[in-house]
């Protein structure tokens, strides 16, 4: 069936053919103006569709460019988000070195020096550090370690360019105190608790001590080797203890020991 119509057709077409050309000149001319005016819209409608076409192909992306501009966009937005967090750092360390340097114009009888922490050690990660000088910078044992927030510690073993700091609480770092407000002397010998830095006790005071919480200690200067007048931490609390002949009590620190970044040692 298909096949007969094409022959139809095409039968048509020759035959309008063969009369278009037995035709006189001047009808023949007019015959094709007028079949050119039928066809030239759909020409027209067709180059039309042809340009849209091209212009809708250069306007899509395909996949796989889109897939690597999501990817550079994602890495782009990671690198923005590092150097936030790197900024956010650095101005946090840009306070802290303007609050030592604070600290430092604020007690210039004290011969202070910068040092970097640089690690814990793992087999007693809460009571010691170690700070980037040593020997070579004038350090040796015994030298006070602090913050502009209160005491540290004190150095232990020093090296040529590092040095162990014992850290209060640790029962080697034992520190001769003062309640400030009832000027009641005692020692900070250990901490509360292996797992909690943060608290340390404080003993040999008097029973009669007038002790009250919040009640700020210091360092007393009577042990030999850290000077008074340092901050160590407020009272938490305190109790009787041997039947009563004297007190003990627990001090909050001033220095979170977790955080150390930058301390302050003291030399002779």
């Amino acid at each position: 069936m298909f096949k007969k119509t094409h022959y139809v057709a095409l039968g048509i077409v020759l035959l309008l053919t063969v009369l278009v050309l037995k035709l006189p000149k001047d009808t023949a001319n007019q015959f094709k103006l007028a079949l050119g005016s039928v066809f030239l819209p759909l020409f027209g409608l067709a180059a039309s569709g042809q340009q849209v076409a091209d212009q809708t192909g250069h306007a899509l992306t395909s996949r796989a460019e889109l897939i690597s501009q999501n990817g550079e966009l994602r890495r782009e937005r990671d690198e923005l988000k590092v150097r936030s967090l790197q900024a956010a750092d650095t101005a946090r360390e840009n306070e802290r070195l303007r609050q030592m340097l604070g600290f430092q114009r604020a007690n210039p009888a004290w011969k202070l020096k910068p040092a970097q922490v640089i690690a814990r050690e793992p087999a007693n990660w809460w009571r010691n550090v170690q700070i980037d000088l040593g020997k070579r910078d004038g350090l040796r044992a015994d030298l006070t370690v602090l913050t502009a927030d209160g005491l540290v510690g004190r150095t232990a073993e020093v090296g040529e360019t590092r040095s162990r700091v014992i850290l209060l609480g640790d029962p080697n770092c034992r520190v001769a105190a003062l309640v400030q407000e009832t000027r009641e002397n005692g020692v900070v010998s250990s901490g509360v608790s292996v797992l909690d830095n943060s608290i340390v006790e404080l003993h040999y005071l008097s029973r009669s001590s007038g002790l009250k919480p919040g009640q700020l200690v210091v360092t007393s200067g009577l042990g030999g080797i850290f000077p008074k007048g340092i901050t160590i931490g407020h009272l938490v609390d305190f109790r009787a203890v041997e039947f009563g002949l004297y007190t003990e009590a627990r001090v909050k620190l001033a220095v979170n020991l977790n955080l150390l970044e930058e301390v302050w040692v003291m030399l002779p």
